[in-house]
């Protein structure tokens, strides 16, 4: 495994919509490992392989729980509504107020390619929404409603 390093605000990668991953292979396994290795590194809860300049639809998400390992995810069902902090590794001094939804069912496969769902509820469905907006080409300060300052601890705040 390895870090790598994050794109950071004003890199156009970040507006591109990522592509279909079609081989589930060591390639794929090593950028997950990695991926989630710099997203500990940084104290981050999500992570998307966009951010590490690969236009990939990969997402590793981990609130405190799981790791969850997402190929190819798509939000398939989400209700309710809620507003809180939020901030993203490749904008690192920037945080805001964010509506998400409350609850969201994702479809995804895993590093072999099976197929599975997962539901996330509060700030893992916030985190779930925060990284396949990313490989949609959408960023979080589209949707910021008030900025703040940045926490000292993202895990601990988002």
């Amino acid at each position: 495994m390895a870090k790598r390093n994050i794109v950071l605000r004003g890199d156009e990668i970040l507006r591109k919509s990522s592509r279909e991953v079609t081989e589930f292979n060591e390639k794929l396994w090593v950028l997950l490992d990695d991926m989630a290795e710099t997203m500990y590194a940084q104290d981050g809860v999500g992570l998307a392989a966009v951010q590490v300049g690969i236009l990939r639809r990969v997402v590793v998400v981990d609130t405190g729980e799981q790791l969850y390992e997402l190929i190819n995810p798509e939000i398939i069902e989400e209700s309710g509504s809620q507003t809180g902090g939020e901030g993203c590794l490749s904008f690192p001094d920037e945080y805001g107020q964010v509506t998400r939804p409350m609850k969201v069912t994702v479809r995804a496969q895993d590093r072999n390619g099976r197929e599975f769902t997962v539901e996330g509820e509060e700030l893992l469905a916030r985190a779930f929404c925060h990284e396949i907006d990313h490989l949609n080409g959408r960023l979080f300060v589209d949707l910021v409603e008030d900025e703040e300052p940045a926490p000292r601890s993202r895990r601990k705040h988002r």
